[in-house]
């Protein structure tokens, strides 16, 4: 089984492929949300590195969000593309459920806070327990919240110890870290990451789980786009 996991709900452009083996390679670009200019070429490059033909992907696997709309657009766009034009399908992953597979392979258990960068004063965030095997399990929905809104959730929690990750922590670390308990990783996760991507889609694949069609795969924006949003001001001004 071959796949391609394409990673841009945040600023950084990532991919992934991987084969019956496993992960073969990977590449992200952070910073500068050239997802456009990027994708493909990132794409292409990991593909030739590893010796795959387009032609010999089983399924392609995509962050549907929620995230930056922009970056959504063009990996969504990009996962379909491919899909229809070889007859395959999509496997798509929440970038919060994502995050949280990450912090849980990475050794962190207990309470973790999995943050998005909502833009605008927000973040999309969403609290999980990851237990001692590293089986995650959600402690409620993800929600779009201001960084005050996150700061009374987690004075809110019975258990005082808990990690935050991803960008949406790390940008409001100041304020998120101030709460007794909480800490916030500065480092790493600061994306959801391609392999972790790859790695659950594949998994869901074996367990016998069918890719989507392709056109059935819609982005996760939990709000209205910019230009919308700003129009509905304007009008109501």
């Amino acid at each position: 089984m071959n796949l391609v996991a394409i990673e841009t709900a945040t600023e950084t452009v990532a991919v992934a492929v991987g084969t019956s083996d496993g992960l073969a390679a990977e590449l992200a670009l952070t910073g500068r949300r050239r997802h456009v200019e990027s994708l493909t070429p990132a794409l292409e490059h990991l593909l030739h590195q590893v010796g795959l033909e387009a032609g010999q992907l089983s399924a392609v696997a995509v962050d549907v969000g929620p995230g930056l709309f922009t970056g959504l657009r063009v990996g969504i766009s990009a996962a379909k593309g491919l899909a229809q034009a070889l007859g395959i399908g999509v496997v798509s992953l929440s970038s919060l459920d994502i995050l949280a597979a990450a912090a849980a392979g990475s050794g962190l258990r207990g309470q973790v806070l999995c943050a998005v960068d909502a833009r605008r004063g927000e973040v999309f965030a969403a609290l999980v327990e990851v237990g001692a095997t590293g089986a995650v399990t959600p402690s409620g929905p993800p929600q779009l919240l201001s960084p005050e809104g996150v700061v009374q959730m987690l004075e809110g929690l019975s258990v005082r110890a808990v990690t935050a990750v991803g960008d949406g922590a790390q940008r409001y670390g100041g304020a998120l870290g101030a709460v007794a308990g909480v800490t916030v990783v500065e480092s790493a996760l600061a994306w959801p990451p391609a392999p972790t991507l790859l790695a659950l889609a594949a998994g869901l694949l074996e367990a016998g789980h069918a890719p989507a069609e392709p056109g059935s795969v819609v982005p996760l924006y939990m709000r209205d786009a910019d230009a919308t949003a700003n129009f509905v001001q304007v009008s109501r001004a």
